[in-house]
């Protein structure tokens, strides 16, 4: 080998190569990161928050944005304005020379979720306070998702009859159970939940519908029928 001189040059051609790349990487490095150079002066909301309070965000910013434009931790910062209530994503990006663009995507809510925290449209369990008058989903932990699934078939099959669910219950045995807002209770039981329901679609007008206010509850888990409950009093 140390007699192959093309081989050495090559090799040495390498290594100056390298050197030189490595000296540029330290002085960039250096550079990049003088206090002095690259400040930030500004982080700049791309949208404007409907649910997020824009306080938060500002606390947040202001702990968690140290460093120049070049030595900030975008990611820290991303991972801080995920905990603020009502933020379901963040994207960040650098504006050079001196700003954060900042991106929130907020939570929709849909429901209430186990009377203690909300679900948003994508079935997803969140923490944070509403006043809105949503319907409430109560269920098993790690259920959200197929709640909120089945609760927009449920909707859209209703909608015909121009009712809502008010609540929909899904056991610890996986049952299901709707509360209308007109006040019924419909058990659909463990299976076939939409055949079912579809049951009660097609003779609520014709039956149920004038006798709506002394129905408590409509059983819909028999084969070829169904059973009501509640019923008192006329007037």
């Amino acid at each position: 080998m140390w007699d192959n001189a093309a081989l050495l040059r090559s090799i040495a051609n390498g290594l100056f190569g390298f050197s030189v790349c490595a000296v540029l990487y330290g002085a960039i490095q250096y550079v990049t990161h003088l206090p002095g150079l690259f400040p930030l002066h500004s982080v700049r909301l791309m949208n404007a928050p409907q649910r997020v309070d824009r306080a938060d965000v500002l606390e947040v910013v202001r702990n968690d944005v140290k460093g120049n434009f070049f030595t900030v931790d975008i990611g820290q910062l991303r991972q801080s304005l995920e905990k603020v209530p009502w933020v379901r994503g963040v994207d960040i990006r650098r504006e050079f020379p001196s700003r954060l663009e900042v991106q929130l995507e907020e939570h929709q809510a849909l429901a209430h979720w186990n009377n203690s925290e909300l679900v948003n449209r994508q079935g997803e369990v969140f923490a944070a306070e509403s006043k809105q008058a949503l319907p409430g989903f109560v269920g098993p932990d790690g259920t959200a998702a197929v709640v909120t699934q089945y609760y927009t078939q449920f909707e859209r099959q209703l909608a015909g009859l121009d009712l809502q669910v008010a609540q929909i219950v899904l056991t610890p045995r996986h049952a299901w159970q709707l509360h209308l807002n007109n006040g019924m209770v419909l058990e659909l039981g463990r299976e076939d939940m939409q055949l079912r329901l579809e049951r009660f679609v097609k003779v609520y007008p014709r039956s149920l519908a004038a006798i709506q206010k002394r129905v408590k509850y409509v059983d819909l888990r028999y084969r070829n029928g169904f059973a009501v409950g509640g019923l008192g009093k006329h007037g």
